[in-house]
């Protein structure tokens, strides 16, 4: 079976304990090269992980000819810089969410993408490729709970750690773009349109330059989405999207006890619950092999870069209504 070979740029935990088992597991891919600032460390998990070669840089993993993609789950401050290096070296780019630190800085990404179109580069957003959320996407656009007009989403977990990368700035820190991503990129999903204006709120958290608390308004068309997002709160997370004639309601949206856990999505109309159970599935998985697959077919890729900047757009918005206090048109 044809396989995309495929480099790790970093042993970020994200990596080692999700995507890496989980395209190593897919059926059209495979990792054969690891790196990490150290050779020590790189090896140390390769040999964890039956990776064959570690890097102790990330210069020497670009240069290596059999390698065909990339993965990037560098701190975010570092996905443009490296994924344009793996472009220039002639490599796939699956690029950890966020794109880029912000709009500005994404669209150098974008502009590196475009002088290279033989090439693949792709957001690693990997709920939308789980089962869960393509049947969802799919009730919802055949009418299932009337038109759409509101959906929320809670996502949250607990990090106290302040050596960890998600609580420092300068490294692209904080909860909206760790995770409050998430909510409005889902949103945006799900309404088929761009918000035509939000509005952002932070709450300030004594000691932490990171954004630690978020709450967001996305207006559309038709309707509104709303979220809340936290990196130092109880660990939590739900989505539920209204429409005129009912409800779908998801108790894990984006990770599970595991992420092949199975799934079940609560539709509500008229009072009547009904529950559809979704098998397990791995979306990492899903989503590598998706990229895969606009590889070897050379068709776009599953999730457009143009995707990924309107998502950076209405992020740099809610970070600018929430320092303005007013609402930011789109």
């Amino acid at each position: 079976m044809q396989k995309i070979r495929w480099g790790v740029l970093s042993t970020a935990k994200i990596g080692r304990e999700k995507v890496i088992p989980a395209l190593q597991s897919s059926a059209h891919n495979q990792v054969i090269a690891i790196c990490s600032r150290t050779q020590e460390s790189a090896r140390a998990v390769a040999d964890q992980l039956n990776i064959a070669k570690a890097y102790g840089h990330y210069h020497e993993l670009l240069a290596d000819p059999e390698i065909d993609a990339i993965y990037n789950p560098l701190p975010n401050h570092l996905h443009v810089e490296w994924s344009i290096k793996a472009l220039e070296a002639g490599k796939h780019v699956l690029c950890e969410k966020p794109l880029g630190l912000n709009t500005e800085d994404a669209q150098r990404l974008v502009d590196a993408a475009k002088a290279h179109p033989h090439l693949k580069v792709m957001e690693a957003f990997m709920y939308r490729f789980h089962p869960q959320w393509q049947l969802v996407k799919k009730l919802i656009d055949e009418g299932r709970i009337g038109k759409l007009r509101s959906v929320h989403s809670n996502f949250s977990y607990n990090n106290r750690d302040s050596d960890n990368i998600r609580n420092k700035i300068e490294m692209g820190g904080g909860a909206l773009l760790d995770i409050g991503c998430y909510s409005i990129s889902l949103s945006r999903w799900l309404f088929n349109e761009e918000p035509a204006q939000v509005m952002g709120h932070i709450t300030p958290f004594p000691g932490e330059e990171v954004d630690c608390l978020v709450s967001g308004i996305l207006e559309f068309n038709d309707g509104a989405a709303t979220f809340t997002t936290s990196t130092k709160i109880e660990p939590q997370q739900f989505v539920e999207a209204s429409g005129e004639e009912g409800s779908l309601y998801l108790s894990q949206p984006f990770y599970g006890p595991t992420d092949s856990s199975p799934k079940t999505i609560r539709i509500t109309r008229n009072r009547d619950v009904e529950e559809i159970n979704i098998p397990p599935a791995n979306h990492y998985s899903e989503m590598g092999d998706a990229f895969a697959q606009s590889i070897f077919n050379n068709t776009p890729a599953p999730a457009s870069l143009e995707d990924a900047i309107a998502n950076m757009r209405a992020i740099d918005a809610i970070f600018e209504s929430a320092a303005e206090g007013q609402w930011i048109e789109l």
